[in-house]
C-alpha cells in the first residue's frame, strides 16, 4: 500500500475513533422548567377528601440517566370535622431515567418540607418524603409531556391536627410538561476521508484485437481493417472476397443484393485511413469458352469498379478479369461453379 494511502487510512481511523468517543460522551445537560398539576388521594389517617394542586419545578439534566429538580407546590383538600387542609411546600427530587428515548420511563425519590394549615391550626415545619415512577414523552427537542405517581410520607412532628397521629400517607399524581432551555446536543458528524481513486491499469494490447482480424493490437499496423479481409502478419489487408456480389445471368449488371453489399463495402473503404491501390478481380465458372469467360469477368470487375467510384471511393481502382483460370472449387458441381463465380478486392503492394 502506498504511503499516501496509509496516511489517509490512519487519519480516517483517528477521526472515526474520536467521533465515536465524542458520541459516547454526548450528554444532554440543559436546564429546564416543569409546570405541573396534581391530584392528591389522601390517606385514611388524614380523614380528608381527595384534592387538587399545582406547582413548578426547575431542574437540570445531569447525564444520560439522572435529573435533579427543585419543586414547589400548593395543594388543598377538604376534611370533616377538621376543616380544609392547605399545604404548601417543596422537595428536591432525584430522577433516574432508564433511557433518553422519545418515550422515557423513570423513577423518582424526593425529600423536602411542607407548611400545613388545617382547621385553624398551622404547622410550618413538617417533613415530606416521596418515591414513585413516571413516564416522559418527547414532542420535540424543547417540549416534553411528563407524568408520575408518588407515595408521599408526611411527618408533622407532634402536630396531629385533631387526628390520632402526626404521620400521614398520601398518593400524589402529577401531570405536566417540561421545557428544556437551549438546543439539544447532537452527535458530531464523523469526517469521512474520500476513498482513494482506484488505479486503472491500461489493458494489455496483446490481449486485444479491436478489428477482429486475428492480429493483436500490439502488432496491428492497420487498425480498423474491413471485416472479412485476409490480412498479413501486421494486420494490413491483402484481399477481400465480395461474397454475395452477384450479377444477372450472362451479364455484368449487378443485382439489387449485390449493390446493397457494395454500398457497405464503399462506406468501409471511405472510412479506412489507408488509401492503397486496389485491384478488383473477377472470376467465372467454366460453362462457356475461355475467351468468353475472360471477357465476362473483365466486364463484371469493371462494373464493380464503376459502382464503388460512383459511391465515393477514392482509392485507385483497377478492374481485371481472370475468367475461369483460377478456380477455387470443382466446376463439375453446381456448388463448385457457384463458388468460382466471385469478385475479389486485392490490395496492391501487400
Amino acid at each position: 500500500m502506498k504511503k499516501s494511502h496509509l496516511l489517509a487510512l490512519a487519519t480516517l481511523t483517528s477521526v472515526s475513533m474520536m467521533s465515536i468517543a465524542q458520541a459516547d460522551e454526548l450528554v444532554d445537560n440543559r436546564w429546564y422548567v416543569a409546570p405541573f398539576g396534581s391530584y392528591i388521594h389522601t390517606g385514611g389517617d388524614r380523614g380528608a377528601e381527595d384534592g387538587w394542586g399545582a406547582g413548578m419545578g426547575v431542574g437540570k439534566m445531569l447525564d444520560k440517566h439522572f435529573n435533579v429538580e427543585i419543586r414547589g407546590f400548593y395543594q388543598e383538600y377538604d376534611a370533616n370535622p377538621v376543616g380544609e387542609w392547605k399545604n404548601g411546600g417543596g422537595t428536591v427530587d432525584l430522577q433516574y431515567y432508564f433511557s433518553r428515548n422519545k418515550l422515557a420511563p423513570y423513577t423518582v425519590i424526593g425529600a423536602g418540607g411542607m407548611a400545613t394549615s388545617a382547621g385553624g391550626v398551622s404547622r410550618n415545619g413538617s417533613f415530606i418524603g416521596e418515591a414513585g415512577a413516571g413516564l416522559a414523552y418527547e414532542i420535540n427537542d424543547n417540549f416534553l409531556l411528563r407524568g408520575d405517581v408518588r407515595y408521599r410520607y408526611n411527618n408533622n412532628f407532634d402536630t396531629t391536627y385533631g387526628r390520632n397521629t402526626d404521620e400521614f400517607h398520601d398518593m400524589v399524581v402529577n401531570v405536566g410538561f417540561v421545557v428544556p432551555f437551549g438546543p439539544k446536543p447532537t452527535a458530531p458528524v464523523a469526517f469521512e476521508m474520500p476513498a482513494p481513486a482506484p488505479v486503472v491499469k491500461a489493458p494489455d494490447c496483446s490481449t486485444l484485437d479491436s478489428d477482429s482480424d486475428g492480429v493483436n493490437d500490439c502488432l496491428d499496423k492497420c487498425p480498423a481493417t474491413i471485416a472479412g479481409s485476409k490480412v498479413d502478419f501486421e494486420g494490413c489487408p491483402i484481399s477481400l472476397e465480395l461474397k454475395g456480389v452477384n450479377f444477372k445471368l450472362d451479364s455484368a449488371e449487378l443485382t439489387v443484393n449485390a449493390m446493397s453489399i457494395l454500398d457497405s463495402v464503399a462506406a468501409s473503404l471511405m472510412g479506412y485511413p489507408e488509401k492503397d491501390d486496389i485491384e478488383v478481380r473477377g472470376h467465372t465458372s467454366s460453362e462457356a469458352s475461355d475467351a468468353y469467360n475472360m471477357r465476362l469477368s473483365q466486364r463484371r470487375s469493371q462494373s464493380v469498379v464503376n459502382y464503388l467510384k460512383m459511391k465515393g471511393v477514392t482509392n485507385r481502382l483497377t478492374a481485371r478479369g481472370f475468367g475461369e483460370s483460377q478456380p477455387i472449387a470443382d466446376n463439375a458441381t453446381e456448388e463448385g461453379r457457384s463458388l468460382n463465380r466471385r469478385v475479389e478486392l486485392i490490395w496492391m503492394g501487400k
